[in-house]
């Protein structure tokens, strides 16, 4: 037994040692529990009892309208059923870019258009500035993409080799008309386009009153419905002046070849945003950048650039957002 007492000995020792580490780790671990964790060392109790930080944003994936099927609606620009059956071929171009079936339709007048995406019945929809505005207004529609267009030359209306998205709206006159301002209008017929015209109204209108012209009471407006209907006025007689997209003259040049000749520009107006692809309130984030990214490989494509044009006279589309249009609202409140 004696000869078994050292190695006794050398066992509780052993022993000892081990709960005094032992007993060293505990209080490590001890002096380190008012130390707040990161997110890796939580435990899973831990994680689902966390409040979410205030600043966080949620994941599109996690919040926002997921469409299982996408309905597209145009504004009119011509004969509705021209511009439906224009559009068509945009559906399989979509529906296959985007995975999921897509539905193209006219919508009868802008109103129509609001009112469809405000009750969720439209998905995407093409808007025209001062629509876009009005929609944002009435919480219907978010802008994610304007229409890109080849700019146009000021001095002889061809068209630059640059895209863009935004154009100006003009006023003309006759060549050898004695009008040689804005403030040389007053008294004098204008052809104008409807009340919700950026480039036909709204914006000539608020540059003449910031001349010192009211365009309700120191002209005479005749409303004309179509562009190339305004030059035309001009160019007839039946008008002093008209206010036009630049440069409209461009539409009637196969039947009036010298309309340049014939005509001048008396002014341009500041920039006007291009129109734009706005898509319901609601929608995702993430279903946001698949249209966004749909719609900008329609313009790097031969076929499908094509197929855009023929629509609405589309080159491509850019990315945008609602500041763009800070100026269609400021040039709005100048005519309530």
């Amino acid at each position: 037994m004696l000869n078994h007492l050292p190695k006794f000995r050398f066992m509780l020792i052993i022993s000892i040692v081990l709960l005094i580490i032992a007993g060293c780790g505990n209080k490590n671990n001890s002096s380190n529990a008012s130390v707040e964790p990161s997110a890796s060392s939580a435990s899973p109790s831990e994680s689902v009892q966390a409040s979410p930080s205030p600043e966080a944003s949620p994941s599109p994936k996690e919040t926002g309208y997921v469409p299982t099927e996408l309905t597209v609606q145009f504004v009119p620009s011509q004969n509705a059923e021209t511009l439906e059956a224009k559009a068509k071929p945009l559906e399989k171009l979509l529906t296959d870019a985007l995975g999921i079936p897509v539905k193209v339709s006219v919508s009868t007048d802008y109103n129509t258009i609001i009112e469809a995406m405000q009750s969720k019945k439209v998905d995407v929809g093409f808007l025209p500035p001062n629509t876009y505005v009005q929609a944002k207004e009435m919480g219907a529609a978010e802008v994610i993409l304007q229409a890109q267009r080849f700019g146009v030359n000021d001095a002889d209306g061809t068209p630059t080799t640059e895209l863009a998205d935004s154009y100006k709206s003009m006023i003309i006159v006759k060549a050898d008309s004695d009008i040689k301002t804005l403030a040389d209008l007053k008294g004098k017929r204008i052809a104008w386009q409807s009340a919700t015209s950026s480039a036909g109204f709204v914006y000539p209108a608020v540059e003449l009153k910031k001349a010192g012209i009211d365009p309700n009471t120191d002209v005479t407006g005749i409303e004309l419905k179509g562009h190339d209907k305004g030059v035309l006025a001009v160019l007839n007689g039946d008008a002093d002046a008209a206010a036009i997209f630049q440069d409209a003259r461009n539409i009637v040049i196969k039947d009036v070849p010298d309309i340049f000749e014939k005509t001048r520009v008396l002014h341009f107006t500041i920039p006007i945003p291009n129109d734009t692809i706005s898509v319901r309130s609601d929608m995702s984030k993430e279903w946001i950048t698949k249209i966004q990214d749909a719609f900008i490989s329609l313009g790097t494509n031969e076929e499908s650039r094509k197929i855009i044009f023929e629509i609405y006279s589309h080159q491509g589309y850019a990315k945008s957002d609602d500041s763009k249009f800070d100026s269609v609202r400021e040039y709005a409140s100048f005519l309530k």
